[in-house]
């Protein structure tokens, strides 16, 4: 009769069917079982007690497994396999297509029931994997010369259709900031910080999507009230917790939670110095890995290890860094990252942050050319010590994107991808780089499969732009969050708003944006409003002024300048908008199916200039696709 076993009891069932008749010790049995993880024995213990169970025998009265005194365990009794068809159903055994061991031969089943036919296959320790199969296996033992069926095993069945059906989407799990019991200005930082690095800890988990920091920054300092956090969050999983500093120590607990059943699925509690902060990400992303029983390929173990220890200073810098990053100080943010990296150059992703910080100063508050290059400096020094940090890859790529090298962008996306497929932010700035290239459907499906994977990817910093680009309005605004509060969101539902035509309402939205934060995109906005109430004189004002900044700073982002000529085009300087639009596609903005559409620019498309700047990106985006399609 078919038993569901946990992933963690299977394996660990697996192994010693695998080695029948061979005492495995405990050790052993943890190390195959917990590759690359510390558990403790108590761990083993509940899996060899789940397994008897299962089986209906006890410790006490053994007849399958064996307990060595003090040693280890044995699978009692001869064994082979039998890897049970479900043609039935349509579900077919992924090992009769991905097998490792040596022979198949099919048999007819002999009888009636699920399984139509077998298949069986000789396992012996030379070509045994100790992985987890997500299939049916029926094991057979024999005793006294009589074969009984011991149990057929089915973990995660659904799984097991071959090369057809799609993976289950991953376990999600949100990392709450943590709270801070003793509240002082000078540990406020460590709530967010803490947090936000096991979840940079966690980025190589294939099977697990961890919420990214900018969608829990929210629950700094708030009461938790679970399923309504769960539900806001789109995850099954809360990891809550709290910190108190006293002088020099610090002491941090925590609670990993099922959403579902509010059930808690593992507590912990550290005492380390104040500084020794660097342990408690490894400490945690091990805890929550053993707990929620993941499995992790050998890759992704190598890649969860400590990296090259640091400076215990530079750390807490770095920390204080991703925590001025996260509110938008980013010149704040630079110079505790600065200090980070001349205290100890040897953290890689100090310089990623490094690098980001530069990155947004540049783009969101005008920096110039300067920190564009002080990013990509940072970025390279981050990959030169830690190759496949995916940050860094994802940050660089962004930044080949708005400096118009977006052919040198998308290997690295999909480098990163190899690492981890379900990591959701690289599909969506793949999707983003697509977009730039004039490759929106592509696009539309990148940024489509990150949302799937994490439905709360960049909610705050990104939008859907390729559907605003096809022409599908209706879909776009759909695909906006529904926040109030976001400038940069309020900016592109207004530009949804005017390309539907419905001017008013999309004044009001560049309007509020605006007020909530004066920056380069939200100027454009309001350049657009002005448009709209015919005060052409102050929006080609804001314009001016903005292509005047971007060309003494040498701003990049070429999407924005394209922006900037649309706004121009619309407020009738025809000229301005043939100049910024050159500018726009000559830096590497070159989405030609949208160019050629697009009904702002309808204004300026019978000039001759216009017909050049389409025709340049029409061959940058025949290259592109022959380069990478």
């Amino acid at each position: 009769m078919p038993v569901d076993l946990t992933p963690k009891t299977y394996d660990t069932l697996l192994v010693l069917l695998q080695n029948s008749g061979r005492m495995l010790s405990k050790e052993e049995l943890m190390q195959t079982v917990w590759p690359d993880t510390f558990v403790d024995e108590s761990n083993l213990t509940q899996q060899i007690s789940m397994i008897r169970k299962a089986l209906g025998e006890s410790a006490s009265e053994p007849r399958y497994i064996v307990t060595v005194p003090s040693r280890g365990y044995r699978f009692s009794g001869d064994v082979k396999a039998a890897i049970t068809n479900w043609e039935r159903t349509g579900l077919v055994s992924q090992a009769v297509a991905d097998t490792t061991a040596p022979t198949l031969t099919q048999q007819p089943a002999g009888g009636t029931g699920l399984g139509e036919t077998k298949v069986s296959a000789a396992l012996s320790p030379s070509n045994a994997q100790p992985v987890r199969r997500r299939n049916t296996l029926v094991f057979i033992a024999g005793f006294a010369g009589v074969a009984i069926a011991v149990v057929a095993i089915t973990s995660f069945v659904y799984w097991a259709r071959v090369k057809r059906l799609p993976a289950l989407t991953p376990r999600s799990l949100a990392i709450l900031p943590l709270q801070n019991l003793k509240p002082d200005a000078d540990s406020e930082f460590l709530g967010y910080s803490l947090a936000d690095a096991v979840i940079t800890k966690l980025d190589y988990v294939s099977s697990l999507t961890v919420r990214p920091s900018s969608a829990v920054q929210k629950y700094c300092d708030k009461v938790i009230d679970l399923p309504s956090v769960g539900a806001d969050l789109k995850v099954d999983t809360l990891l809550m917790g709290s910190f108190i500093r006293e002088g020099d120590n610090l002491r941090i607990t925590y609670q990993l939670i099922d959403v579902k059943s509010e059930k808690m699925l593992g507590r912990g509690m550290m005492d380390v110095k104040y500084d020794d902060l660097l342990k408690v990400q490894d400490a945690v992303a091990a805890e929550i890995i053993q707990k929620l029983e993941l499995s992790l390929s050998p890759s992704e173990a190598e890649r969860m290890k400590s990296q090259v220890p640091i400076s215990p200073l530079a750390y807490e810098y770095y920390l204080r860094g991703v925590d001025l990053h996260s509110q938008r100080k980013f010149p704040m943010a630079i110079q505790m990252l600065e200090k980070s990296r001349e205290i100890d150059p040897n953290c890689a992703l100090a310089w990623a942050y490094l690098g980001a910080s530069y990155t947004s100063d540049a783009a969101f508050e005008l920096g110039g050319r300067e920190q564009y290059g002080r990013a990509q400096a940072a970025y390279e020094r981050a990959l030169a010590i830690q190759p496949q940090q995916l940050d860094a890859q994802m940050f660089l790529a962004n930044l080949f994107v708005d400096t118009g090298k977006v052919e040198q962008a998308v290997p690295l996306l999909r480098d990163a991808l190899k690492a981890n497929d379900n990591y959701a932010p690289v599909h969506w700035e793949l999707g983003y780089a697509y977009r730039f290239a004039g490759i929106l459907n592509e696009s539309v499906a990148e940024c489509e499969r990150a949302r799937q994977i994490d439905p709360l990817v960049k909610s705050n910093g990104s939008v859907l732009n390729a559907y605003l680009y096809l022409g599908e309005y209706d879909k776009f605004l759909e695909s906006l969050p529904g926040v109030n509060d976001s400038s940069f969101v309020l900016f592109y539902r207004g530009l949804g708003e005017f390309y539907e035509k419905d001017f008013l309402r999309a004044a009001k939205d560049f309007d509020r944006a605006n007020e909530l934060d004066p920056s380069l995109y939200t100027q454009i906005g309001k350049a657009f409003s002005d448009s709209v109430v015919h005060n052409e004189a102050d929006g080609l004002q804001i314009l001016h002024t903005l292509e005047k900044k971007i060309t003494e700073r040498g701003v990049g982002d070429p999407e924005a300048v394209y922006k900037i000529a649309q706004a121009y085009a619309v407020l009738g300087d025809r000229v301005s908008a043939l100049r910024t639009l050159h500018r726009s596609v000559d830096s590497g903005f070159f989405s030609y199916p949208y160019i050629a559409k697009d009904p702002l620019l309808n204004g300026i498309r019978e000039e001759p200039q216009f017909q050049d700047s389409l025709e340049t990106a029409h061959q940058r985006h025949e290259a592109f696709k022959r380069s990478f399609f």
